[in-house]
């Protein structure tokens, strides 16, 4: 396993990064901490979880992610480790119409709501201190989730980018959390967040939380600059485009699987081309003795503003094909390929 610098902060993180959205859904308690123990064991040090998990969120089960992570956290032979681990977590944005989370719906990034939102995720993980504390998604109108066209009509009521980062700092100074990323951002949010920063003398952003794979490499036009030039480090979710780039979509759709069992989150994957576009991300993998699954999170991984990929497995088998995938570079001749169905069939999945 290698380890990169994320962002400008002294952070270490392992260049696979264990995600948890389906323990307490899909993952019992045993399940999870079964997966936690071989990933740490395989030499991932960066566990990325959020208050709203387990997805798809609802008022039962909000927390329960954090929850099964702090009760591992809290074994004596982990709690020793606790300073080789990076534990990340996130607070909803504005927008969503989770009420049953959060009262004050209108101003989620509000003072009061961050500081509740922190110790309620420092107790439910059973921690001292959150080494990235993340803005699930921004505080303002943006597009994201599917959408692609910023629509000026939706512009709401909005915490001023100051106002968050002032609270921010306060918990960084307190010792609650060690360092600051974003979610779902936009260019002009990383930018923003990266200036005012810079001006007020306020943390500075390290990291920013976006949807990258070969089904949706939108993160180039924009963001890769942004992130280069604010030293700003790509957390990838979703390499494996909801278990389509997989490729276990190709032939139908298998049962107990995410997107056929909450299709409500499969939107951006019932486009035009997307079935195409894995078909023939596939049909690459085969030539070279690679699973689809390779493939991806190998292209993911070899991308020079990625700083970590973000996995995520519901069973034990596939979290180690995932793990595996480390060992696998991609040469210039597949490269040169992907790019080549990535013209014919440009961002499918956005």
């Amino acid at each position: 396993m290698e380890y990169k610098r994320l962002g400008t902060s002294e952070l270490l993180v392992s260049e696979i990064c264990l995600g948890t959205m389906t323990y307490g859904q899909q993952n019992t308690i045993a399940e999870a901490h079964e997966q936690l123990d071989y990933a740490i064991a395989r030499g991932i040090n960066f566990i990325d979880t959020a208050e709203m998990y387990p997805v798809p969120p609802n008022a039962a089960t909000q927390g329960r992610t954090e929850q099964y992570i702090g009760e591992w956290l809290a074994q004596p032979h982990i709690k020793q480790q606790r300073d080789k681990l990076i534990i990340a977590t996130k607070i909803i944005g504005t927008g969503r119409n989770y009420s049953w989370l959060r009262d004050d719906s209108i101003a989620a990034l509000s003072r009061k709501n961050i500081l509740q939102a922190v110790d309620d995720s420092l107790k439910r993980l059973q921690t001292d201190y959150i080494d990235l504390y993340q803005i699930h998604w921004p505080d303002r109108n943006v597009p994201m989730f599917g959408q692609v066209t910023f629509e000026p009509q939706n512009e709401r009521e909005m915490v001023a980018i100051s106002d968050q980062l002032a609270t921010f700092a306060e918990l960084i100074q307190a010792g609650k959390i060690r360092h600051l990323g974003v979610s779902n951002e936009t260019p002009w949010g990383l930018s923003e967040f990266s200036h005012t920063a810079k001006q007020l003398g306020l943390p500075k952003i390290v990291s920013i939380q976006n949807a990258y794979n070969l089904i949706n490499r939108t993160f180039e036009m924009g963001l890769t600059e942004a992130c280069y030039r604010e030293q700003v480090g790509l957390l990838a979710y979703s390499p494996l485009g909801f278990g389509h780039l997989s490729g276990k979509y190709v032939q139908g759709s298998p049962s107990n699987t995410r997107i056929t069992l909450f299709p409500q989150f499969g939107q951006r994957y019932k486009k035009v081309n997307v079935q195409a576009a894995t078909a023939e991300y596939a049909a690459i993998a085969k030539k070279y003795d690679l699973s689809p699954t390779q493939l991806a999170l190998a292209f993911v991984r070899s991308r020079w503003f990625v700083t970590s990929t973000i996995i995520g497995a519901t069973t034990m088998e596939q979290l180690k094909e995932n793990i595996d995938s480390a060992k696998v570079q991609l040469n210039t001749e597949i490269l040169a390929e992907i790019d080549q169905v990535h013209a014919r069939y440009f961002n499918p999945a956005p």
